[in-house]
């Protein structure tokens, strides 16, 4: 039965500007390569996350920064195509937008080079001035590489109006790294969707394999969330909740480039969660996202739509139960 109503999500992550060029083998120290494709287009979390669960047929609001110059006007265009409200990404004139510059190989491997920019500016305050919205979602959908003050205020505000929390802890890379435990609000959140060495980073265990994956998606839980899911890439994911731990293995797909895959299967896991509160079924849609995502190359113009992933879940003759319009 379709829902009465658009799902909504709010999602909050780090807008950036990706230039994505395309070589036959990513250089070591001291070589050159020779690119074969360029991609320039907006990118991160917070877009790409955004578009996917609008292609999911959601209202989506990104909660954002972006600095005072042309990648900034780049970004607003590119999440007006996808419908995603930008009444939110604020704008720090003072800085930079964020910039990551990726190599991606013949076998779809890539390697990253980020500059966080103006997400670096990201202060509670924002999140207050977002608190409607917030308010009004059915998700929140929220990734950790964010000032913690930021990444807090918004759980708290989520809590506060009784809006789902969907966490992806991983946390800024870089010298402003925060060292230590998490903050005790990230336990709060309803699914906690680190990958194994996050996820391994938190709990002080090794990322060895998916026996590992469920004895720290335990931990998890045990700390406070209601459910841990764990991405393993091409093994797949580990869900744990009160009820059991379940292993959901991932879509056999030619991969091209794996640049999208998560942010395709965190936007998709929101728009099904803002839909329907089964988290395995939400994984498996967002798992199908994720998989069609390395299909292509690009990050946000390779993120799959709504009928795509369901034909795939068909295709795969497993059962879906719509969300979306």
């Amino acid at each position: 039965m379709m829902p009465e109503r658009t799902p909504s999500v709010v999602v909050i992550g780090g807008t950036y500007v990706d230039m994505a060029i395309r070589c036959r083998q990513i250089p070591s120290a001291g070589q050159s390569a020779v690119g074969s494709a360029l991609s320039y287009t907006p990118t991160g979390p917070g877009p790409n996350q955004a578009a996917q669960a609008a292609l999911c047929g959601c209202q989506v609001h990104l909660i954002s920064k972006v600095g005072g110059d042309v990648f900034a006007q780049m970004a607003r265009k590119s999440l007006a195509d996808f419908d995603v409200n930008i009444e939110h990404l604020f704008t720090s004139p003072a800085k930079n937008t964020g910039i990551v510059v990726t190599l991606v190989d013949a076998l779809g491997e890539n390697a990253v080079c980020t500059y966080s920019g103006a997400n670096s500016a990201l202060v509670p305050q924002d999140i207050q001035a977002a608190e409607q919205v917030i308010s009004e979602a059915d998700v929140c959908l929220i990734h950790g590489a964010l000032p913690q003050e930021a990444i807090v205020a918004a759980i708290r505000c989520a809590q506060v109006h009784g809006v789902k929390v969907i966490l992806n802890p991983a946390r800024p890379m870089g010298p402003a790294r925060p060292q230590g435990e998490l903050p005790a609000e990230y336990f709060l959140a309803d699914i906690l969707i680190p990958n194994l060495y996050e996820a391994a980073d938190i709990t002080d265990q090794e990322a060895a394999n998916i026996h590992t994956a469920k004895l720290i998606g335990s931990e998890l839980v045990a700390r406070g969330v209601r459910a841990a899911v764990i991405t393993m890439g091409k093994r797949g994911c580990m869900v744990v909740d009160r009820n059991g731990a379940d292993h959901i293995p991932a879509f056999g797909v030619e991969l091209v480039d794996q640049a999208g895959r998560g942010d395709a299967f965190a936007g998709a896991l929101a728009a099904y969660y803002a839909v329907k509160n089964d988290v395995r079924e939400a994984v498996k849609f967002a798992s199908a996202a994720g998989a069609l995502a390395c299909t292509k190359f690009g990050s946000i113009e390779a993120l799959p739509t709504k009928d795509e992933i369901i034909q795939l879940l068909q295709k795969e003759d497993i059962d879906l139960l719509p969300g979306g319009r």
